[in-house]
């Protein structure tokens, strides 16, 4: 992936819905529910977008804001993340109807993930 954009951001909520209310209003954010996933993604013109993850103690806690790297090969990456210092701290996942995510931490302790969409060279 040329240039790896910062595709999508995360804000960890006590409550999605609640919190992107909060959003919404602040800044005028479009919203769009998904209940299969306890998210709400948002849309913030020019970009990049996100969404709010529920707070479940592992993936997301309490105060994080998650930067999503987009990557044509995810494991590949790892790989030179894990070589200059980072480490994996959650594995490659699928997001169905979406792609491919993992998150790794950089070696100041940030937690950043990478992404990769289902058809990464488009």
């Amino acid at each position: 992936m040329p240039g790896h954009p910062v595709v999508h951001i995360e804000f960890a909520a006590k409550d999605p819905k609640k919190l992107s209310q909060f959003y919404a209003g602040a800044f005028g954010w479009k919203m769009e529910e998904m209940p299969q996933f306890d998210y709400v993604s948002f849309e913030a013109k020019p970009g990049p977008g996100g969404g709010f993850p529920r707070i479940d103690g592992n993936l997301y806690r309490s105060g994080d804001v998650v930067v999503y790297v987009e990557t044509d090969d995810i494991d590949a990456s790892l790989k030179q993340i894990e070589k200059l210092g980072g480490k994996m701290v959650h594995a490659k996942r699928e997001i169905p109807g979406q792609g491919w995510f993992a998150f790794f931490q950089d070696p100041s302790g940030n937690r950043v993930a990478l992404f990769t969409g289902l058809h990464p060279s488009e």
